[in-house]
């Protein structure tokens, strides 16, 4: 299999640092020429499903403007030149004032194989303890609170984390729990 091949871009939007979308001319394999192929351009950014030292699981509970009231990981935005896991141990501090000695990457995903946006770097972090207070700078309301793993499994299942990512991390971090016994 052949990729396809870029020929050349044209930003039609350039809203803010969280939001560029470009106009792609593309070359398909067999020859054929896509004119108009809209790619978007948003921030890598991170997912941390956290487990305490005691075995709990921090998430958050809180209002998003496109899905409601959700659950959700530690996440946020890499900054440019940031390394994923510098960003992952970054957020978990200034959003819950946990700190972790264990991380395991759960992989990296992009967004839409299609038309670009982000990709999301997915991880476990075991052993949190509380090292300080937070200092979340995010828009929304956010109350942190503690799940049990039984707890964590039934969220996931009954549909509770409403946002593909968030649901990806929780699943793909009980499986690594899973494999490990």
């Amino acid at each position: 299999m052949q990729p396809w091949k870029t020929l050349s871009k044209k930003t039609i939007l350039e809203h803010s640092k969280y939001l560029v979308v470009e106009n792609h001319r593309v070359a398909l394999p067999d020859g054929r020429v896509i004119a108009d192929w809209p790619w978007v351009i948003t921030p890598d950014y991170i997912n941390v499903v956290v487990e305490t030292r005691d075995g709990t699981y921090l998430v958050f509970r809180q209002v998003k403007y496109g899905v409601g009231t959700t659950l959700a990981p530690v996440g946020g935005y890499i900054e440019p030149g940031e390394d994923p896991l510098a960003a992952a141990q970054r957020e978990l501090l200034e959003e819950t004032g946990y700190c972790a000695p264990e991380w395991i990457s759960l992989g990296q995903y992009q967004e839409d194989g299609n038309r670009g946006v982000a990709t999301a770097h997915l991880y476990l972090a075991r052993g949190a303890e509380y090292l300080t207070a937070r200092h979340a700078d995010d828009l929304e309301e956010q109350e942190l609170i503690e799940l049990s793993r039984a707890g964590l499994e039934d969220a996931l299942k009954s549909g509770e984390f409403k946002v593909l990512a968030w649901a990806t991390n929780v699943a793909l971090a009980l499986l690594h729990l899973s494999d490990q016994g």
